[in-house]
C-alpha cells in the first residue's frame, strides 16, 4: 500500500489545507458530525429493546420486525458518493429531512408494511452521516491527528448504543414506542437547523466532483450510488472490511437476540430493564473507539520516525490486533457458554461483562480501520468508509435475519461459538 502514500503526503505539504479551520472552528464541526453520526445509533439503539412491544401492537412477530440494515448500506453509499461530487453540506441537509419524515412516518404506522416503508426512509436519510462524518475529519484534521478525531467521533457516535437502548426500553414500558419516534424527529429538526447555520463545506477546494465540470452548468448531476463498491476491488480494503464485518456480527449475535437471550433466560421482562442490559456495550464502544484512535496516532508517529520518515498506513492496524484477536472473539465466546449453563445472578452479571468486553474489542478494531481507510483512500474517504460498511451491512442484513432461527435450533452457546470462530478467521 506505499502506492497510495504520495497521495496523503502530497495532500500533507498543503498544510494550508487543514488550516482553514481554527481549532475552536474544527471542535464545532467534530461536535456536529458527531451528533449526526449519534442519530443512527439511536435510531437502531431504541429500536431493539422495544421489538417485543412494537410486534405486539402490529400483530407480528420480532424476526420480521428485525430487517432495514439494507437501508443503512444503501443510504451510506448514496450519501458518500453525493459528498464526493457536491460535498459534505449538502448531503447533510438533504439526508436530515428524509430522516425527519421518515421518523413521524414510523412514529404514525399502522401495519407492518407501512413500519417497514418509513423505517427505510428514515434509516436511508441517516445512514450517511457515518461514511460522511469520517469523510469530514479526514478534511479537516492531518495524518497525525486524524486517528483520535476519529475515535472521539465514534465515541460520541456510541453513546447511542449506550444511552438509546434503556431510554428506548424506558419510553416503551412507561409511554409508548411512538413517543420515542416523535422524540427523534424533534431532535432531527433541531440539528437541521444547527447543520444549516453552522456547518461550513469542508471539501479540499477544488477536489469535488463539481469543482472539475463546467462551471456554466446547473443541471443535477446523477451520482451511481454504487460507485464506492467499486472501492473494495483494493485486496487492502476488502481485508479490513471483511474484518470489520466479522468482528460486527459478533456484536449483533449478542445484542440482537438479548430480550430473547438474556431477557428470557435470567427472566427479564421489563422493556427498560431489557434496555439496560444493552448499556455494558455502549460503554465498552464509548471506551475502546478513543483508545483505540489515539494509540493509533501513536503507532503512525512512532514508526513513521523509526523509518526516517517514511510511512506506511499498516501502521494503524497494529492497534487494532488486541481486540481483534483476544477481546471479541473471546468475549463473545464465553457470553454463550455462560448464558446457557449459568443461571441466576452470577450468570447475569457475568454476561454483562462479556458485553462491555465485547463493545471495547469491536471498536478497538472498527476506529483504526476507519482512520485506515480515510487514510489510503484520502481524496475518496467517505466513498472508502461507506463501501467498508454498506459491506458489512449487505452481510449482516443476511446474517440477523437468521440469527433467532439459529440459536433456536442450535442454541446460545453454539451459535456464540460460530461467530467467535468467524471473528478469528476474519481478522488473520
Amino acid at each position: 500500500m506505499s502506492t497510495q502514500t504520495p497521495t496523503e503526503d502530497t495532500v500533507l505539504l498543503n498544510k494550508t489545507v487543514y488550516e482553514r479551520f481554527s481549532k475552536r472552528r474544527k471542535r464545532v464541526i467534530l461536535i456536529l458530525v458527531s451528533w449526526c453520526g449519534l442519530i443512527p445509533f439511536f435510531v437502531s439503539g431504541t429500536f431493539l429493546p422495544s421489538i417485543p412491544e412494537i410486534a405486539k401492537d402490529l400483530d407480528t412477530t420480532g424476526a420480521i420486525v428485525n430487517l432495514s440494515i439494507f437501508a443503512s448500506s444503501l443510504g451510506g453509499l448514496s450519501g458518500a458518493a453525493y459528498s464526493t461530487f457536491y460535498g459534505r453540506r449538502p448531503v447533510y441537509l438533504f439526508g436530515l429531512p428524509l430522516f425527519c419524515i421518515g421518523t413521524l412516518g414510523v412514529a404514525l404506522s399502522k401495519t407492518v408494511p407501512q413500519l417497514m416503508t418509513w423505517r427505510f426512509l428514515q434509516t436511508f436519510g441517516a445512514s450517511p452521516a457515518l461514511s460522511v462524518g469520517a469523510g469530514t475529519i479526514g478534511d479537516i484534521y492531518k495524518l497525525e491527528e486524524r486517528g483520535q478525531a476519529m475515535g472521539i467521533f465514534f465515541a460520541a457516535c456510541l453513546l447511542g448504543p449506550a444511552l438509546a437502548p434503556p431510554i428506548g426500553g424506558l419510553m416503551a414500558q412507561y409511554a409508548s414506542w411512538r413517543v420515542m419516534q416523535a422524540a427523534l424527529g424533534a431532535a432531527g429538526c433541531l440539528l437541521f437547523i444547527c447543520m444549516l447555520l453552522f456547518f461550513p463545506e469542508t471539501s479540499h477546494p477544488g477536489m469535488r466532483g463539481m469543482d472539475k465540470v463546467s462551471t456554466g452548468s446547473s443541471r443535477f448531476v446523477f451520482v451511481n450510488p454504487l460507485k464506492p463498491l467499486a472501492l473494495l476491488r483494493s485486496p487492502n480494503l476488502f481485508a479490513v472490511a471483511i474484518a470489520g464485518f466479522t468482528v460486527l456480527l459478533t456484536n449483533f449475535v449478542l445484542l440482537v437476540p438479548l430480550p430473547y437471550t438474556i431477557g428470557v433466560r435470567y427472566g427479564i421482562a421489563d422493556a427498560a430493564l431489557i434496555g439496560a442490559c444493552y448499556l455494558p456495550g455502549g460503554l465498552g464502544n464509548m471506551i475502546g473507539a478513543p483508545v483505540a484512535g489515539r494509540i493509533s496516532d501513536k503507532i503512525i508517529v512512532k514508526w513513521r520516525a523509526r523509518r526516517g520518515g517514511v510511512w506506511y498506513p499498516e501502521d494503524r492496524l497494529r492497534a487494532a490486533l488486541g481486540g481483534a484477536l483476544l477481546l471479541v472473539p473471546f468475549s463473545v465466546l464465553c457470553s454463550g457458554l455462560v448464558t446457557q449453563f449459568v443461571p441466576g445472578k452470577v450468570g447475569l452479571v457475568l454476561s454483562l461483562i462479556c458485553l462491555f468486553c465485547n463493545g471495547v474489542g469491536v471498536d478497538v478494531v472498527l476506529s483504526p480501520s476507519a482512520a485506515y481507510a480515510v487514510d489510503v483512500f484520502h481524496d475518496r474517504s467517505a466513498e472508502a468508509m461507506a463501501s467498508n460498511v454498506a459491506f458489512r451491512s449487505l452481510l449482516l442484513s443476511v446474517c440477523v435475519s437468521g440469527l433467532l432461527p439459529l440459536i433456536d435450533t442450535i442454541g446460545v452457546a453454539a451459535t456464540n461459538a460460530l461467530a467467535a470462530s468467524l471473528a478469528w478467521v476474519g481478522c488473520l
